[in-house]
Protein backbone atom coordinates (compact mmCIF):
# COMPACT_ATOMS: atom_id res chain seq x y z
CA UNK A 1 0.00 0.00 0.00
CA UNK A 2 1.67 3.30 -0.92
CA UNK A 3 2.34 5.64 1.77
CA UNK A 4 0.20 9.62 1.89
CA UNK A 5 3.75 11.23 0.59
CA UNK A 6 3.81 8.53 -2.83
CA UNK A 7 0.24 9.28 -3.12
CA UNK A 8 -0.01 13.30 -2.64
CA UNK A 9 4.04 12.94 -4.45
CA UNK A 10 5.51 14.96 -1.73
CA UNK A 11 9.03 12.99 -2.07
CA UNK A 12 9.99 16.39 -4.51
CA UNK A 13 8.96 19.27 -1.52
CA UNK A 14 10.99 17.03 0.57
CA UNK A 15 14.16 16.46 -1.50
CA UNK A 16 14.10 20.50 -2.43
CA UNK A 17 15.19 20.89 1.30
CA UNK A 18 17.57 18.44 1.01
CA UNK A 19 19.98 20.66 -1.85
CA UNK A 20 21.67 23.16 0.50
CA UNK A 21 21.71 26.01 -1.83
CA UNK A 22 18.01 25.38 -3.01
CA UNK A 23 17.01 25.14 0.58
CA UNK A 24 18.78 28.35 1.17
CA UNK A 25 16.77 30.41 -1.61
CA UNK A 26 13.29 28.68 0.06
CA UNK A 27 14.09 30.11 3.18
CA UNK A 28 14.75 33.93 1.95
CA UNK A 29 12.30 33.55 -0.29
CA UNK A 30 9.76 32.71 3.10
CA UNK A 31 11.36 35.10 5.00
CA UNK A 32 11.29 38.08 2.77
CA UNK A 33 7.27 37.52 1.82
CA UNK A 34 6.63 37.34 5.89
CA UNK A 35 8.30 40.69 6.34
CA UNK A 36 5.92 41.67 3.34
CA UNK A 37 2.89 40.66 5.67
CA UNK A 38 4.21 42.14 8.78
CA UNK A 39 4.16 45.58 7.09
CA UNK A 40 0.81 44.95 5.44
CA UNK A 41 -0.15 45.38 9.31
CA UNK A 42 1.70 48.76 10.21
CA UNK A 43 -0.49 51.73 9.98
CA UNK A 44 0.25 55.15 8.02
CA UNK A 45 0.98 57.68 10.99
CA UNK A 46 -2.23 60.07 11.79
CA UNK A 47 -4.87 58.01 10.71
CA UNK A 48 -8.26 56.65 12.87
CA UNK A 49 -8.20 53.12 11.87
CA UNK A 50 -11.36 52.22 13.37
CA UNK A 51 -13.16 55.36 11.48
CA UNK A 52 -11.08 53.72 7.97
CA UNK A 53 -12.48 50.65 8.59
CA UNK A 54 -16.26 51.58 8.84
CA UNK A 55 -15.57 53.43 6.02
CA UNK A 56 -14.87 50.77 3.77
CA UNK A 57 -17.10 48.50 5.40
CA UNK A 58 -19.83 50.86 4.14
CA UNK A 59 -18.28 50.90 0.91
CA UNK A 60 -18.02 46.80 0.66
CA UNK A 61 -21.97 46.90 1.21
CA UNK A 62 -22.95 49.43 -1.45
CA UNK A 63 -19.94 49.11 -3.98
CA UNK A 64 -18.78 45.54 -4.07
CA UNK A 65 -15.69 44.64 -6.40
CA UNK A 66 -15.37 48.51 -6.59
CA UNK A 67 -12.14 50.12 -7.22
CA UNK A 68 -11.11 49.63 -3.66
CA UNK A 69 -11.72 46.52 -4.07
CA UNK A 70 -9.36 45.86 -6.70
CA UNK A 71 -6.74 48.16 -5.03
CA UNK A 72 -7.02 46.70 -1.92
CA UNK A 73 -6.48 43.25 -3.86
CA UNK A 74 -3.33 43.97 -5.51
CA UNK A 75 -2.06 45.15 -1.82
CA UNK A 76 -2.66 42.23 -0.46
CA UNK A 77 -5.63 43.81 2.32
CA UNK A 78 -3.12 47.25 3.08
CA UNK A 79 -5.08 49.27 1.33
CA UNK A 80 -8.37 48.75 3.75
CA UNK A 81 -6.29 49.38 6.47
CA UNK A 82 -4.29 52.40 5.07
CA UNK A 83 -1.03 50.82 5.89
CA UNK A 84 3.03 51.66 5.52
CA UNK A 85 2.40 49.27 1.76
CA UNK A 86 -1.30 50.75 0.83
CA UNK A 87 0.08 51.69 -2.55
CA UNK A 88 1.19 48.12 -2.91
CA UNK A 89 3.82 47.33 -5.73
CA UNK A 90 1.27 48.84 -9.02
CA UNK A 91 3.42 52.22 -9.13
CA UNK A 92 6.70 49.92 -9.62
CA UNK A 93 4.36 47.79 -12.52
CA UNK A 94 2.92 51.15 -13.76
CA UNK A 95 6.68 52.65 -14.05
CA UNK A 96 7.80 49.56 -15.83
CA UNK A 97 4.80 49.81 -18.41
CA UNK A 98 5.72 53.22 -18.94
CA UNK A 99 9.63 52.42 -19.56
CA UNK A 100 8.95 49.27 -21.91
CA UNK A 101 6.40 51.60 -23.84
CA UNK A 102 8.85 54.74 -24.29
CA UNK A 103 11.78 52.09 -25.46
CA UNK A 104 9.37 50.87 -28.42
CA UNK A 105 8.99 54.56 -29.55
CA UNK A 106 12.73 55.65 -28.89
CA UNK A 107 15.41 55.38 -30.77
CA UNK A 108 18.43 56.16 -27.74
CA UNK A 109 16.14 53.78 -24.81
CA UNK A 110 15.41 51.15 -27.85
CA UNK A 111 20.00 51.29 -28.21
CA UNK A 112 20.14 51.09 -24.67
CA UNK A 113 17.98 48.09 -24.21
CA UNK A 114 20.33 46.21 -26.49
CA UNK A 115 23.58 46.96 -24.66
CA UNK A 116 22.69 43.32 -22.69
CA UNK A 117 23.70 43.75 -18.66
CA UNK A 118 24.45 46.97 -18.66
CA UNK A 119 22.15 48.57 -20.42
CA UNK A 120 19.20 46.02 -18.75
CA UNK A 121 20.59 47.63 -15.42
CA UNK A 122 20.79 51.48 -16.68
CA UNK A 123 16.33 50.85 -17.53
CA UNK A 124 15.97 49.23 -14.52
CA UNK A 125 17.33 52.38 -12.63
CA UNK A 126 14.96 54.09 -14.73
CA UNK A 127 12.26 52.35 -13.71
CA UNK A 128 13.29 52.85 -10.08
CA UNK A 129 13.07 56.92 -10.47
CA UNK A 130 10.17 56.27 -12.02
CA UNK A 131 8.37 54.14 -9.40
CA UNK A 132 9.28 56.80 -6.91
CA UNK A 133 7.48 59.86 -9.17
CA UNK A 134 4.24 57.63 -8.94
CA UNK A 135 4.17 56.93 -5.66
CA UNK A 136 4.74 60.18 -4.36
CA UNK A 137 1.78 61.64 -7.03
CA UNK A 138 -0.57 58.89 -5.88
CA UNK A 139 0.62 59.08 -2.03
CA UNK A 140 0.03 62.90 -2.39
CA UNK A 141 -3.72 62.29 -3.66
CA UNK A 142 -4.43 59.70 -0.86
CA UNK A 143 -3.28 62.37 1.53
CA UNK A 144 -5.61 65.00 -0.06
CA UNK A 145 -8.71 62.62 -0.52
CA UNK A 146 -7.88 61.40 2.87
CA UNK A 147 -8.47 64.89 4.67
CA UNK A 148 -12.10 65.02 3.02
CA UNK A 149 -14.61 64.49 5.48
CA UNK A 150 -17.27 64.99 3.04
CA UNK A 151 -16.11 61.90 1.17
CA UNK A 152 -16.46 59.88 4.04
CA UNK A 153 -19.98 60.36 5.23
CA UNK A 154 -19.25 62.21 8.21
CA UNK A 155 -16.26 60.24 9.40
CA UNK A 156 -13.29 61.96 10.56
CA UNK A 157 -10.47 59.81 9.00
CA UNK A 158 -7.24 62.05 9.92
CA UNK A 159 -7.08 62.92 13.41
CA UNK A 160 -4.93 66.36 12.39
CA UNK A 161 -5.03 67.31 8.89
CA UNK A 162 -2.47 70.06 7.53
CA UNK A 163 0.20 69.86 5.23
CA UNK A 164 2.57 68.48 7.83
CA UNK A 165 0.03 64.51 7.76
CA UNK A 166 0.46 65.09 3.38
CA UNK A 167 4.09 65.50 3.86
CA UNK A 168 3.93 62.39 6.51
CA UNK A 169 1.51 60.36 4.17
CA UNK A 170 3.37 60.74 1.26
CA UNK A 171 7.07 59.97 2.57
CA UNK A 172 5.69 56.75 4.80
CA UNK A 173 3.49 55.59 1.62
CA UNK A 174 6.19 56.19 -0.93
CA UNK A 175 9.25 54.52 1.54
CA UNK A 176 6.96 51.88 1.51
CA UNK A 177 6.15 50.86 -1.97
CA UNK A 178 10.16 51.43 -2.80
CA UNK A 179 11.02 48.96 0.50
CA UNK A 180 7.95 46.58 -1.63
CA UNK A 181 10.49 46.70 -4.48
CA UNK A 182 13.47 45.75 -3.11
CA UNK A 183 12.18 43.32 -1.29
CA UNK A 184 11.24 41.54 -4.96
CA UNK A 185 14.10 42.49 -6.21
CA UNK A 186 15.85 40.45 -3.27
CA UNK A 187 13.76 37.38 -4.07
CA UNK A 188 14.60 38.04 -7.45
CA UNK A 189 18.49 37.59 -6.81
CA UNK A 190 19.00 35.57 -3.88
CA UNK A 191 15.78 33.59 -3.56
CA UNK A 192 13.67 31.59 -6.12
CA UNK A 193 10.71 32.41 -8.33
CA UNK A 194 9.92 35.95 -9.80
CA UNK A 195 9.86 38.58 -7.07
CA UNK A 196 7.33 41.14 -8.01
CA UNK A 197 4.70 38.40 -8.75
CA UNK A 198 5.14 36.54 -5.38
CA UNK A 199 4.71 39.60 -3.90
CA UNK A 200 1.28 40.40 -5.55
CA UNK A 201 0.35 36.45 -5.20
CA UNK A 202 1.60 36.95 -1.34
CA UNK A 203 -1.22 39.19 -1.41
CA UNK A 204 -3.78 37.70 -2.62
CA UNK A 205 -3.47 34.19 -1.12
CA UNK A 206 -3.90 36.19 1.97
CA UNK A 207 -7.46 37.10 0.82
CA UNK A 208 -8.41 33.31 1.20
CA UNK A 209 -9.44 33.05 4.67
CA UNK A 210 -11.56 36.36 4.60
CA UNK A 211 -12.93 35.49 1.24
CA UNK A 212 -13.67 31.78 2.96
CA UNK A 213 -15.83 33.60 6.27
CA UNK A 214 -17.47 35.50 3.84
CA UNK A 215 -18.61 32.56 2.31
CA UNK A 216 -19.70 30.96 5.10
CA UNK A 217 -21.58 33.68 6.51
CA UNK A 218 -23.12 33.62 3.40
CA UNK A 219 -23.86 29.71 3.41
CA UNK A 220 -24.87 29.18 6.80
CA UNK A 221 -25.12 25.46 6.84
CA UNK A 222 -27.01 25.65 10.20
CA UNK A 223 -29.03 28.29 9.94
CA UNK A 224 -30.81 28.42 7.24
CA UNK A 225 -33.49 31.51 7.79
CA UNK A 226 -30.05 33.96 7.15
CA UNK A 227 -28.68 31.83 4.14
CA UNK A 228 -28.20 33.98 1.32
CA UNK A 229 -26.07 31.36 -1.01
CA UNK A 230 -28.04 27.74 -1.47
CA UNK A 231 -25.89 24.92 -1.65
CA UNK A 232 -26.74 24.40 -5.28
CA UNK A 233 -25.10 27.95 -6.12
CA UNK A 234 -21.97 26.50 -3.85
CA UNK A 235 -21.68 23.12 -5.92
CA UNK A 236 -21.83 25.15 -9.30
CA UNK A 237 -18.63 27.88 -8.21
CA UNK A 238 -16.69 25.22 -6.86
CA UNK A 239 -16.96 23.54 -10.81
CA UNK A 240 -16.35 26.83 -12.20
CA UNK A 241 -13.12 26.88 -10.06
CA UNK A 242 -12.25 23.52 -10.63
CA UNK A 243 -12.56 24.23 -14.28
CA UNK A 244 -10.88 27.12 -14.37
CA UNK A 245 -7.65 26.53 -12.43
CA UNK A 246 -7.56 23.22 -15.07
CA UNK A 247 -8.48 25.71 -18.34
CA UNK A 248 -5.65 27.93 -17.38
CA UNK A 249 -2.94 25.29 -16.60
CA UNK A 250 -3.99 24.12 -19.70
CA UNK A 251 -3.41 27.44 -22.00
CA UNK A 252 -0.49 28.23 -19.90
CA UNK A 253 1.16 24.76 -20.43
CA UNK A 254 0.00 25.18 -24.03
CA UNK A 255 2.37 25.13 -26.69
CA UNK A 256 3.00 25.03 -30.93
CA UNK A 257 5.62 23.44 -31.88
CA UNK A 258 7.55 24.50 -35.18
CA UNK A 259 9.70 21.35 -36.28
CA UNK A 260 13.00 22.50 -37.68
CA UNK A 261 15.77 20.25 -39.35
CA UNK A 262 19.13 21.16 -38.93
CA UNK A 263 21.34 20.28 -42.06
CA UNK A 264 24.81 18.41 -41.89
CA UNK A 265 28.34 20.34 -41.92
CA UNK A 266 31.27 18.57 -42.25
CA UNK A 267 34.01 20.29 -40.08
CA UNK A 268 37.19 18.53 -41.01
CA UNK A 269 37.00 14.96 -39.85
CA UNK A 270 33.86 15.88 -37.61
CA UNK A 271 29.81 15.95 -38.68
CA UNK A 272 27.69 18.81 -36.72
CA UNK A 273 24.22 19.03 -36.99
CA UNK A 274 21.69 16.75 -39.02
CA UNK A 275 19.89 16.60 -35.77
CA UNK A 276 15.80 17.54 -35.89
CA UNK A 277 14.32 19.96 -33.20
CA UNK A 278 11.31 22.42 -32.73
CA UNK A 279 10.56 25.79 -31.65
CA UNK A 280 8.46 25.80 -28.65
CA UNK A 281 5.95 28.80 -29.37
CA UNK A 282 3.24 29.28 -26.18
CA UNK A 283 -0.41 30.42 -26.39
CA UNK A 284 0.16 32.84 -23.86
CA UNK A 285 3.54 33.55 -23.79
CA UNK A 286 3.06 37.09 -21.67
CA UNK A 287 1.53 35.07 -18.66
CA UNK A 288 1.23 36.89 -15.86
CA UNK A 289 2.47 40.26 -17.23
CA UNK A 290 -0.41 41.06 -19.18
CA UNK A 291 -3.20 40.89 -16.68
CA UNK A 292 -1.31 42.91 -14.45
CA UNK A 293 0.29 45.32 -16.74
CA UNK A 294 -4.06 46.02 -18.11
CA UNK A 295 -5.02 45.71 -14.34
CA UNK A 296 -2.16 48.55 -13.63
CA UNK A 297 -3.29 51.04 -16.50
CA UNK A 298 -7.00 50.78 -15.31
CA UNK A 299 -6.27 51.47 -12.21
CA UNK A 300 -4.29 54.58 -12.61
CA UNK A 301 -6.61 57.31 -14.48
CA UNK A 302 -9.17 55.77 -11.88
CA UNK A 303 -7.66 56.32 -9.29
CA UNK A 304 -6.54 59.93 -9.51
CA UNK A 305 -9.96 60.64 -11.11
CA UNK A 306 -11.52 59.73 -8.15
CA UNK A 307 -9.66 61.99 -5.95
CA UNK A 308 -9.68 65.13 -7.99
CA UNK A 309 -13.57 66.79 -6.82
CA UNK A 310 -14.89 67.65 -10.40
CA UNK A 311 -18.34 66.18 -11.68
CA UNK A 312 -16.74 65.23 -15.25
CA UNK A 313 -13.86 63.41 -13.07
CA UNK A 314 -16.22 61.49 -11.07
CA UNK A 315 -18.09 60.00 -13.73
CA UNK A 316 -14.77 58.77 -15.28
CA UNK A 317 -14.10 57.46 -12.13
CA UNK A 318 -17.71 55.73 -11.41
CA UNK A 319 -17.47 54.71 -15.45
CA UNK A 320 -14.14 52.69 -14.54
CA UNK A 321 -15.72 50.51 -11.36
CA UNK A 322 -16.16 46.82 -12.42
CA UNK A 323 -19.30 45.83 -13.44
CA UNK A 324 -19.70 48.82 -15.87
CA UNK A 325 -19.48 48.12 -19.68
CA UNK A 326 -17.01 50.83 -20.27
CA UNK A 327 -14.74 49.09 -17.25
CA UNK A 328 -14.78 45.69 -18.92
CA UNK A 329 -14.53 46.41 -22.46
CA UNK A 330 -11.66 48.75 -21.67
CA UNK A 331 -10.02 46.30 -19.51
CA UNK A 332 -10.18 42.98 -21.94
CA UNK A 333 -9.19 45.16 -24.67
CA UNK A 334 -6.01 46.01 -22.69
CA UNK A 335 -5.44 42.60 -21.60
CA UNK A 336 -5.75 41.19 -25.58
CA UNK A 337 -3.51 44.24 -26.73
CA UNK A 338 -0.39 43.83 -23.78
CA UNK A 339 -0.60 40.31 -24.93
CA UNK A 340 0.50 41.65 -28.46
CA UNK A 341 2.73 44.07 -26.99
CA UNK A 342 4.76 41.58 -24.70
CA UNK A 343 5.27 39.11 -26.93
CA UNK A 344 6.39 41.65 -29.30
CA UNK A 345 8.71 42.43 -26.97
CA UNK A 346 10.49 39.15 -26.10
CA UNK A 347 9.49 37.05 -29.16
CA UNK A 348 11.84 38.26 -32.41
CA UNK A 349 11.35 36.07 -35.74
CA UNK A 350 13.82 38.03 -37.70
CA UNK A 351 16.60 37.05 -35.18
CA UNK A 352 15.48 34.06 -34.99
CA UNK A 353 15.12 33.00 -38.30
CA UNK A 354 18.75 34.64 -38.89
CA UNK A 355 20.49 32.61 -35.71
CA UNK A 356 18.38 29.35 -37.29
CA UNK A 357 20.00 30.80 -41.00
CA UNK A 358 23.54 30.71 -39.32
CA UNK A 359 24.10 27.61 -37.89
CA UNK A 360 22.61 25.63 -40.81
CA UNK A 361 18.65 25.08 -39.48
CA UNK A 362 15.67 25.46 -41.37
CA UNK A 363 11.64 24.80 -41.35
CA UNK A 364 10.66 21.86 -43.94
CA UNK A 365 8.92 23.39 -46.34
CA UNK A 366 9.49 27.01 -45.78
CA UNK A 367 12.83 29.06 -47.25
CA UNK A 368 15.14 30.20 -45.05
CA UNK A 369 15.66 34.06 -44.12
CA UNK A 370 12.74 36.47 -44.95
CA UNK A 371 10.17 33.69 -45.62
CA UNK A 372 10.88 31.73 -42.14
CA UNK A 373 10.34 35.18 -40.38
CA UNK A 374 7.17 35.62 -42.15
CA UNK A 375 6.03 32.17 -41.41
CA UNK A 376 6.67 32.23 -37.66
CA UNK A 377 5.44 35.33 -37.26
CA UNK A 378 2.32 34.89 -38.96
CA UNK A 379 1.99 31.52 -36.33
CA UNK A 380 2.76 33.91 -33.32
CA UNK A 381 0.08 36.06 -34.27
CA UNK A 382 -2.54 33.69 -34.72
CA UNK A 383 -1.20 31.34 -31.54
CA UNK A 384 -1.26 34.53 -29.21
CA UNK A 385 -4.79 35.40 -30.58
CA UNK A 386 -6.26 32.51 -29.34
CA UNK A 387 -4.14 32.74 -25.84
CA UNK A 388 -5.39 37.25 -25.37
CA UNK A 389 -8.72 36.01 -25.90
CA UNK A 390 -8.57 33.19 -23.55
CA UNK A 391 -6.86 35.45 -20.86
CA UNK A 392 -9.50 38.90 -21.09
CA UNK A 393 -12.71 35.89 -21.13
CA UNK A 394 -10.89 34.50 -17.65
CA UNK A 395 -10.42 38.34 -16.02
CA UNK A 396 -13.34 39.61 -16.84
CA UNK A 397 -15.23 36.13 -15.56
CA UNK A 398 -16.48 37.25 -12.35
CA UNK A 399 -18.33 40.02 -13.46
CA UNK A 400 -20.45 36.91 -14.86
CA UNK A 401 -20.75 35.37 -11.39
CA UNK A 402 -21.55 38.18 -9.63
CA UNK A 403 -24.14 38.85 -12.01
CA UNK A 404 -25.51 35.65 -12.12
CA UNK A 405 -25.10 33.61 -9.11
CA UNK A 406 -25.20 37.46 -6.77
CA UNK A 407 -22.37 36.77 -4.74
CA UNK A 408 -19.72 39.48 -3.28
CA UNK A 409 -16.57 40.19 -5.79
CA UNK A 410 -14.27 38.70 -3.24
CA UNK A 411 -15.84 35.34 -3.25
CA UNK A 412 -16.40 35.82 -7.06
CA UNK A 413 -12.78 36.30 -7.47
CA UNK A 414 -12.08 32.86 -6.30
CA UNK A 415 -13.73 31.38 -9.12
CA UNK A 416 -11.74 33.19 -12.13
CA UNK A 417 -10.40 36.06 -12.73
CA UNK A 418 -7.37 37.83 -11.79
CA UNK A 419 -6.59 35.88 -8.88
CA UNK A 420 -7.03 32.76 -10.64
CA UNK A 421 -4.54 34.00 -13.50
CA UNK A 422 -1.80 35.43 -11.47
CA UNK A 423 -1.76 32.76 -9.16
CA UNK A 424 -1.85 29.85 -10.98
CA UNK A 425 0.54 31.21 -13.68
CA UNK A 426 2.87 32.08 -10.65
CA UNK A 427 2.67 28.73 -9.03
CA UNK A 428 4.16 26.72 -11.93
CA UNK A 429 6.77 28.83 -12.94
CA UNK A 430 8.26 29.01 -9.42
CA UNK A 431 7.45 25.17 -9.82
CA UNK A 432 9.29 25.25 -12.32
CA UNK A 433 12.25 26.92 -10.95
CA UNK A 434 12.15 24.27 -7.87
CA UNK A 435 11.93 21.50 -10.28
CA UNK A 436 15.23 22.60 -12.52
CA UNK A 437 17.06 22.58 -9.34
CA UNK A 438 15.93 19.18 -8.26
CA UNK A 439 16.54 17.52 -12.34
CA UNK A 440 19.93 19.02 -12.15
CA UNK A 441 21.07 17.53 -8.95
CA UNK A 442 19.47 14.05 -10.02
CA UNK A 443 16.42 14.43 -7.52
CA UNK A 444 12.94 13.70 -9.41
CA UNK A 445 11.14 16.43 -10.24
CA UNK A 446 6.81 17.40 -9.24
CA UNK A 447 5.99 15.48 -12.75
CA UNK A 448 7.03 11.79 -13.18
CA UNK A 449 5.74 10.77 -16.87
CA UNK A 450 8.29 11.59 -19.18
CA UNK A 451 11.32 12.32 -16.79
CA UNK A 452 14.40 10.48 -15.76
CA UNK A 453 14.12 8.72 -12.70
CA UNK A 454 17.21 9.47 -10.95
CA UNK A 455 18.74 8.86 -7.13
CA UNK A 456 15.78 8.10 -4.39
Amino acid sequence: MQSLANILNLSPLINAFRIPDLKRRLIITGALLAVYRIGCYLPTPGIDGSALAEFFNRVAKTQGGALFGIINMFSGGAMERLTIFALGIMPYISSSIILQLLTAVIPALEKLAKEGRAGHEKINQFTRYGTVVLSIIQSFFIALWLENPARFEGLKIVMSPGWGFRVLTVLTLTTGTIFIMWLGEQIQERGIGNGISLVITAGIISRIPAALQQLWILVSPFASSRRQIQPVTLLIMAFFFVAVVFAVILITQGQRKIPVQYARRIVGRKIFGGQSTYIPLKVDTSGVIAIIFAQSIILFPATIASFIPNPAFQNLAQSLIRGHLLYTTIYALLIIFFCYFYTAIVFNPIDLSENMKKYGGFIPGVRPGVSTAEFLDYVMTRVTLAGAIFVAVIAIFPDFIMAWLKVPYLVASFAGGTSILITVGVMLDTIKQIESHLLMHHYEGFVRSGRIRGRR
